[in-house]
């Protein structure tokens, strides 16, 4: 599809010239034969490229004539690209971190002022998983990362990024944390997972000390399958996550019935906006104390939201008590001592 509207004009300009002056076949020089010029869009500018292009004078070299373009060119961009290495490289995380949809993902970076299309936004995707296919595929990089360790621990599970799409299987080493293999799956079943496994042994050269993943059972015959001998370990993030399941509602209705015993704090705010006397300072304080607590919420099973809750209303408790022990109570006609009451 043709563009419909004419490219940022640039705000950076670089000139870019190759590092390398003579030939690296025959050691001749090179001489400068001529410029190109580039438009790149990346996260923070619009940047205009000069490059420099050099060409082998040695009609004997087998790379007479051919043109050597700057180094650090390919820092900034794909060949023949629009669009930096940084916007694919975000394009991806907020696709697959994130889990972004591709609207999402375009109002992103029209959020991020550039001017992109939602068909780009595509193609930039089927970029980003060529780049991390030739990474991941590069086999003698994990050998040498693995090697030096002696053995790995697998991690596998699976994202998808929207409901009905392929889930991107994602094969990584806890060791060392680099990702030993990729695939897209148009399903997760047990033929599926045993062959992917079995290119991850067939990758690495190392011996397997042991997988975690999720008690997903397609995974476990897998495992059975591929590797039968090697230890297999329910995560421990899922493992908590379905103990957390029953704690997690008991500590929930808790929090429920914590909150009905500290009702009505807006309206004795509301009755100490024409005060400025100190002790409608200290309700004030005491008021958003209890705001507070209410708002705060816990991660459970270890971080349980009615327990830090109740904690909270018992050290505000506690605080009211300690104040009418020394007589110095705030005036109780606000109601103070009744919002944070059975707590």
């Amino acid at each position: 599809m043709a563009r419909t509207t004419a490219r940022p004009q640039p705000t950076t300009a670089l000139t870019l010239r190759p590092l390398a002056r003579h030939g690296a076949r025959c050691g001749e020089s090179m001489w400068a034969a001529y410029h190109n010029y580039r438009t790149i869009t990346t996260l923070a500018t619009v940047l205009r490229l000069t490059l420099q292009i050099r060409r082998c004078t040695n009609s004997a070299c087998s790379q007479f004539a051919k043109p050597y373009r700057p180094e650090e060119e390919g820092r900034l961009a794909l060949p023949k690209h629009e669009f930096g290495l940084d916007v694919i490289a975000l394009v991806g995380a907020l696709r697959y971190a994130q889990h972004r949809s591709v609207p999402e993902i375009h109002h992103e970076l029209e959020r991020r002022h550039m001017a992109i299309a939602p068909r780009t936004v595509l193609n930039l995707l089927a970029r980003y998983e060529e780049l991390v296919t030739l990474s991941l595929t590069d086999t003698a990089r994990l050998k040498r990362l693995t090697h030096a360790q002696g053995r790995v621990v697998l991690a596998l599970d699976g994202l998808q990024p929207d409901v009905g799409h392929e889930v991107l299987w994602v094969v990584r080493d806890c060791l060392s944390t680099e990702i030993l293999c990729v695939q897209s799956l148009l399903s997760a079943t047990q033929a599926d997972l045993t062959a992917l496994l079995k290119v991850v042994r067939q990758t690495v050269d190392v011996p397997i000390a042991g997988v975690i993943s999720d008690g997903q059972l397609s995974i476990r015959r897998a495992m059975a399958a591929a590797l039968p001998t090697i230890p297999h370990q329910l995560c421990h993030f899922h493992y908590l996550r379905e103990a957390a399941k029953p704690i997690y509602e008991a500590d929930r209705h808790a929090k429920k019935e914590l909150k009905k015993y500290v009702r009505g704090v807006r309206p004795i705010e509301r009755q100490l906006d024409s005060h400025t006397e100190p002790a409608a300072g200290v309700i004030r304080g005491y008021c958003s104390a209890v705001r507070s607590a209410l708002t705060d919420d816990g991660r459970p099973p270890l971080v349980a939201s009615g327990l830090k809750l109740h904690d909270r209303l018992t050290a505000i408790s506690q605080s009211l008590d300690r104040l009418d022990k020394k007589g110095r109570s705030p005036n109780r006609s606000h109601g103070s001592r009744r919002s944070s009451s059975g707590a």
